[in-house]
């Protein structure tokens, strides 16, 4: 039996009934924007580090408070190590300068074997965080759209999967690529995070022992007045084996693209 008043009462409901469809898309805007929300962070940071923190982040500041660091490192060794590790970290993370003198300091303060781990363990850490931070939010977007892409662009993606370790490897490895640079620039392109993880903590062993050895002759250094010289870099006994290590890297790649000649 048909009841008009129920019917009415339905009828009125519905009209009310708020609509969705424009909630999710509001929802869904939103939440992409906030995907955004941690690389900006950083960016932002790195911004005002950049111009607030160059004349702390210093060997000046390491040598004035020399005595002091090494007594607390004495007295509180792993207390010591934990604090260097997460400002490390923070450095890295947000693209602070004095990641050199960073480095060094981890030399000065826990010797070359130790100094090293602490170096390379937390800068793995600090690029960690930007690649992840730039993959969920600008990365996302831009690794679909390289997905979907095609004719040249598509060419330059296939190349760098068939090639994605040795590709890393080399931004690791060649010393003209900026660090921020290398931990950006795969997150962008959609590059695996185990694939960077891995190549990111073995690809920056050769340089971190660099610093961290020119980092434990610091004390000796400073009892000179003289400042670190960081031109050993480029010695050839040192920038040598690590350009080999670079067409070792690249090896894969130029085999790959002769096989691919051969072919055609």
């Amino acid at each position: 039996m048909h009841d008009p008043q129920a019917a009415h009462v339905v009828t009125r409901m519905k009209r009310i009934k708020p609509d969705t469809t424009m909630s999710d898309t509001t929802q869904t805007a939103r939440s992409g924007a906030a995907r955004h929300i941690p690389l900006l962070v950083i960016l932002a940071v790195a911004a005002v580090g950049f111009f607030t923190l160059g004349d702390y982040l210093t060997f000046e500041t390491l040598r004035d408070n020399r005595e002091a660091l090494l007594a607390w490192r004495d007295a509180n060794y792993w207390a010591m190590a934990a604090a260097f590790i997460a400002l490390y970290i923070v450095i890295v993370a947000f693209s602070l300068p004095g990641a050199a003198v960073a480095s060094m300091t981890g030399g000065f303060l826990f010797g070359l074997f130790a100094g090293t781990v602490f170096n390379v363990f937390a800068a793995t850490i600090g690029a960690s965080a930007i690649f992840l931070a730039a993959r969920w939010g600008l990365g996302g977007s831009l690794s679909a759209r390289l997905e979907s892409s095609e004719g040249t662009v598509k060419k330059l993606k296939d190349g760098l999967r068939e090639n994605e370790i040795s590709v890393l490897f080399l931004l690791r490895l060649v010393p003209v690529v900026p660090f921020f640079v290398a931990n950006l620039v795969p997150a962008l392109v959609g590059v695996k995070f185990r694939n960077f993880l891995i190549t990111t903590a073995l690809g920056i062993i050769p340089g971190g022992i660099v610093y961290t050895w020119i980092g434990v002759g610091l004390g000796g250094v400073f009892d000179r007045g003289e400042t670190p010289d960081v031109s050993l870099l480029w010695e050839p006994f040192v920038i040598g084996p690590i350009i080999g290590l670079s067409v070792l890297a690249a090896l894969p790649i130029v085999i790959k693209s002769l096989r691919g000649r051969k072919d055609t």
